[in-house]
């Protein structure tokens, strides 16, 4: 299953306070071109999981995860670090 650091769960609930998400919303990966590649996956805030979704809630946060994005990020672990810019983005690692 996918791990998510403190760094990343604080971003996530940045990104989640930010937009005024309501409660239960959670941050979505997911594959919209069905490729099972890291490269390939997208985030975005979402309401709610959609029917086939894994759910990873750690951290105070939730993170629904596609078919797809489940198979390719099951045994990583989601993180933050600073960019070039120093702004903080999420990674995955393992």
């Amino acid at each position: 299953m996918l791990t998510i650091s403190e760094n990343a769960a604080e971003v996530i609930k940045l990104i989640l306070t930010g937009g005024e998400s309501p409660e239960g919303a959670g941050l979505r990966i997911s594959s919209p071109d069905g490729q099972a590649a890291a490269e390939s996956l997208e985030a975005a805030v979402a309401t709610a999981p959609e029917e086939d979704d894994e759910v990873v809630e750690q951290s105070g946060v939730r993170v629904f995860l596609d078919t797809q994005a489940s198979t390719v990020l099951g045994d990583k672990t989601l993180d933050a670090e600073r960019d070039d810019n120093g702004e903080l983005g999420l990674t995955v690692s393992g």
